[in-house]
């Protein structure tokens, strides 16, 4: 879709406050490119609560505090143990193949500087963090497919619901839909070791983690 359709169909249909039904008809599914375009040109701004998954503009759940107190004691324990060579960053948008989510929590190669000419990708990252209460269903499947299929190396799903962190290794592409291989969970009283390129670079206690 070219970028000056897109501005026309937004003038002339602003959008509607009101819930639509589900089409039954073919819809339009975006690239990154288009997503990106949207953005330049202002059609999606930083106030709409939207991310680009598998092609679909998806809205954001809202963060209850119990979601925001989690991902800055998540955020807070990672910044203490990453090595030289590595940042933490959070609710960013990192690129992907399909897709541009923005995790709640990601470790990152390199300092911010070295991204000012576009967002990190999958080469780019250790970890991808999701905290789930309202969005567990969301981060069990969208999310784990997309990062799975990105090639991240492992994802932590903070799950204030059950009151663990269920950790994903070893992407596996070779069935129908990406999965990880692995997963296993870690209740409030493990220790969870934080592995950086296989290396065990520190342990977080899950119970300082959850809100």
């Amino acid at each position: 879709m070219r970028a000056n359709n897109i501005v026309s169909i937004s003038t002339r249909y602003p959008a509607s406050n009101t819930t639509a039904p589900i089409p039954t008809e073919p819809i339009w599914r975006f690239s990154v490119f288009a997503y990106h375009e949207m953005i330049r040109l202002g059609i999606l701004t930083s106030d709409d609560p939207v991310e680009l998954l598998e092609g679909w503009i998806i809205e954001k759940m809202p963060k209850n505090p119990p979601h925001r107190v989690a991902n800055k004691l998540v955020r807070d324990a990672l910044e203490q143990i990453v090595p030289i060579g590595w940042y933490v960053d959070a609710q960013e948008p990192i690129t992907l193949e399909d897709s541009e989510p923005e995790p709640d929590v990601v470790i990152v190669r390199g300092t911010t500087r070295d991204y000012t000419e576009r967002h990190p990708g999958s080469e780019d990252l250790a970890l991808v963090v999701e905290v789930a209460d309202s969005t567990l269903e969301r981060d069990r499947s969208y999310k784990k497919r997309i990062y799975a299929r990105a090639g991240i190396p492992i994802y932590w799903i903070v799950n204030l619901i059950e009151q663990q962190i269920e950790v994903y290794t070893e992407p596996d592409i070779s069935g129908d839909e990406a999965t990880y291989k692995w997963r296993r969970g870690y209740d409030l009283s493990s220790l969870l070791s934080v592995i950086i390129e296989g290396c065990e670079v520190g342990r977080l206690n899950v119970g300082d983690l959850l809100a």
